[in-house]
């Protein structure tokens, strides 16, 4: 038997992916040793507080100067779960200069900077791995890098983000308002005190960008990605959407055109209620792909936490190890800037309600106002108030986005509108 081959990994950061991190490597080295012949350790553990308490970590491993750790000769792969942008780019930057492949979930630090990142590692000839970064325990990157290059891939669409998905799921289900929803999920711990970056859609958007680069080989930028969180969406919303036959989620969607150019955005959409991602509840994320040759497949399971996170980041350190101690290294290629459609050409069905006087003539005339925009109403609802006003829920069939805008400008001109509602995109069945 060829003999056992050690790989030692410097870890930076040791919050809660770190700490997982650290304890799947131990548990796992044996049985990842008889797999592959290799005996994965930590080295060093790079944190900024040395005093604090760190279950299943050697306190003899921490340190608290990251700069040290990337550059010791002993450390073979550099492991990044510390988060941050500009400084974590110099720390990886400098990994790949010392010939060290890394492992990073950082999703904030690949949206701005994936193509930079990629051509240093490239140049280095070693691994820059990232299933983690997208979705935490759903194998999916590889995927679209290995399993799927050969693939024409039309769209890529996916619930990126749990809290919001575990927000609209309450409302759905239990029939709860935006503000009870969101103070359940800072009570629970899935949503932070300040819970922008996930209820504002920016970090759905930063894995966004990730997917468009990978599933279409440009760079693709975190500004690129158009952005719209679910503060908006109300009960009534969902109420309506029920009744539609629809389930409204915070979706990224990834779209490659005929005419090469890629939109990328985040935005609530009403989802038809037997579409496999109207099923994914609670804090579950879920990627659906469709391609020319696969048609549809969806990736489903837990997009955050500790464990899940920590258990897709070991299988990247198993991987880069493996190249490692082989000489090989997973090249992504060059990745040209990507022509980005604006959000104003994108074409899509779309849903809105309004509110307006309840008189003879107003229907007529709000109708008007599509056919001379060019946008066709799919369907119509009409629920009577008692104030003399009537809710008009719309459907459209498929329309370019600009001119449903010019729809909504003329709308709030009419003296019969009392209010424009919530609008959403819909998705296609």
């Amino acid at each position: 038997m060829n003999e056992t081959q050690t790989v030692r990994l410097g870890v930076l950061g040791c919050g809660t992916v770190g700490t997982s991190f650290c304890q799947l490597i131990q548990e796992r080295a044996d049985e990842i040793a008889r797999r592959t012949g290799l005996s994965l350790e930590i080295g060093k553990v790079a944190v900024r507080d040395m005093s604090k308490t760190r279950e299943g970590v050697d306190p003899s491993l921490l340190s608290d100067d990251a700069e040290a750790l990337v550059n010791d000769p002993s450390i073979d792969i550099v492991v990044e779960t510390m988060g941050g942008v500009d400084h974590t780019k110099d720390l990886v930057l400098a990994a790949f200069a010392a010939g060290k492949p890394v492992v990073t979930a950082n999703k904030e630090l690949l949206a701005l900077h994936m193509p930079e990142l990629f051509a240093a590692a490239n140049d280095a000839g070693i691994d820059l791995d990232l299933e983690a970064s997208v979705a935490a325990g759903l194998p999916f990157i590889r995927a679209l890098r290995q399993s799927l290059v050969g693939e024409n891939i039309s769209r890529v669409m996916g619930i990126l983000n749990g809290t919001t998905n575990y927000m609209l799921t309450k409302m759905t289900e239990e029939g709860a308002d935006y503000a009870e929803v969101l103070a359940e999920a800072q009570r629970l711990g899935f949503a932070e005190a300040d819970p922008t970056a996930d209820v504002g859609g920016f970090d759905a958007g930063s894995k966004a960008a990730i997917i468009a680069t990978l599933a279409f080989g440009e760079a693709v930028r975190a500004g690129d990605v158009h952005i719209e969180g679910i503060e908006g969406v109300t009960s009534a919303d969902i109420s309506n959407a029920q009744r539609l036959g629809y389930v409204i989620k915070l979706l990224g969607i990834v779209e490659k055109n005929a005419d090469g150019s890629i939109a990328a955005r985040v935005h609530p959409s009403m989802v038809p209620s037997d579409h496999p991602l109207a099923s994914v509840r609670d804090s579950f994320n879920a990627v659906f792909v469709e391609g020319s040759g696969i048609d549809q497949v969806m990736f489903y399971g837990r997009g955050a936490g500790g464990h899940p996170t920590a258990a897709m980041m070991v299988g990247d350190a198993v991987n880069a190890a493996i190249n490692l101690r082989s000489g090989y290294h997973s090249k992504l290629g060059d990745l040209p800037p990507a022509n980005i459609r604006s959000i104003d050409d994108i074409k899509s069905a779309f849903y809105l309600s309004v509110d307006a006087l309840d008189q003879p003539g107003v229907l007529a005339e709000i109708a008007s106002v599509f056919g001379e925009r060019g946008v066709s109403i799919g369907s119509m609802e009409q629920e009577n108030a008692d104030d003399g006003s009537a809710r008009l829920v719309f459907i459209t069939h498929v329309a370019v986005e600009r001119n449903l805008r010019d729809v909504l400008d003329d709308l709030e001109g009419l003296d019969t509108v009392k209010n424009v509602g919530q609008v959403m995109r819909v998705v296609a069945d």
